[in-house]
């Protein structure tokens, strides 16, 4: 990460607080998923079994070194562009917490050379297609988030994806049961998020927390006050630079403090399984979308803009 990203943070609370130390000491000490396997390229089938048990896998070397920087230096690009419109880090996932889709005016990263150098990695290719028992998956966008080193408090445990309500207060979930038997909750995965590491994830520089096999929970979520502190410490870590992790959206997870001294990044992609939809915003030019490789072209087809119109980019706290 360059200097920008690096000297960015730690704004309204300093790193030196005594509650911060007492949280790093504690993060130090308990924080990561016990036992948490991390899995190599070659093991395509126990990905999909920990994937569809847990709701979640994390599996490394899928970058090589030089894609890691490529994604690293574009990471640090757009979020120069963000913080910029947020000079005191008040972000829009919690303070010091950002979404880059959230932060973009197309709602989506995929205009950027680094996200789109994501859509055809073969590793990430074979496990998607053994997840979902075909290759006709497709993007729903490119996105991810990031905080910033003074993001000290936890985010809510959430799941990505509503279960239907009304036409009004859930337009966009697109299974709905009328005779109340079944939520999206008991269909196979619907769409999964694919987080990529430009750097490694630890302990201290906010791990995303997983709570494991709770993607067909239709118990409530906890509240941040009724949280237990086993799943506060339920974390992916340690992940090292150049690994994926795939998860399963409605699984529940939060983002947690980061207490070090750089900025945590996680670009993603979001893929929906070939049996579901939910309306799509454009994210890439035609021009772009034609210099892409045939498989990257297959996977983003529903996010093109039509060749007469051009995107509209750049940084923002509230996306469109």
């Amino acid at each position: 990460m360059n200097d920008i990203t690096t000297n960015a943070g730690w704004f309204g609370t300093p790193k030196d607080d005594p509650r911060v130390v007492q949280l790093r000491q504690h993060l130090t000490a308990n924080n990561g998923i016990k036992g948490l396997e991390i899995l190599k390229p070659g093991d395509v089938e126990r990905a999909v079994a920990l994937f569809h048990r847990d709701g979640f896998v994390a599996v490394s070397d899928i970058l090589n070194a030089e894609q890691v920087a490529i994604l690293a230096s574009g990471c640090d690009e757009v979020v120069k562009e963000i913080l910029a419109v947020d000079h005191d880090h008040k972000g829009n996932r919690g303070s010091h917490r950002y979404s880059f889709g959230g932060s973009s005016l197309t709602r989506s990263q995929l205009h950027h050379p680094a996200w789109q150098m994501l859509l055809d990695i073969p590793p990430v290719t074979r496990i998607l297609n053994a997840i979902f028992g075909s290759s006709h998956y497709t993007l729903r966008s490119a996105s991810g988030d990031f905080c910033l080193p003074g993001a000290v408090d936890y985010q809510p445990l959430h799941s990505d994806i509503r279960d239907w309500v009304d036409d009004k207060r859930s337009p966009f979930s697109a299974f709905h049961d009328p005779l109340g038997h079944m939520s999206i909750r008991d269909l196979p995965c619907p769409y999964v998020c694919v987080n990529f590491l430009p750097q490694d994830v630890t302990q201290l520089n906010g791990p995303t927390r997983q709570i494991p096999g709770t993607q067909h929970s239709r118990m409530p979520i906890p509240s941040l006050q009724d949280e237990p502190e086993w799943m506060r410490l339920s974390t992916v870590c340690s992940v090292p630079a150049g690994s994926i992790m795939i998860r399963d959206v409605r699984a529940w997870h939060g983002g947690t403090p980061n207490v070090s001294e750089t900025m945590r990044a996680i670009p993603n992609l979001e893929i929906y399984a070939p049996w579901f939809r939910e309306p799509i915003v454009p994210g890439i030019t035609y021009q772009d979308y034609k210099g892409l490789s045939v498989e990257a072209q297959r996977l983003v087809q529903h996010c093109v803009a039509d060749s007469s119109e051009g995107l509209v980019t750049g940084a923002t706290l509230r996306a469109p």
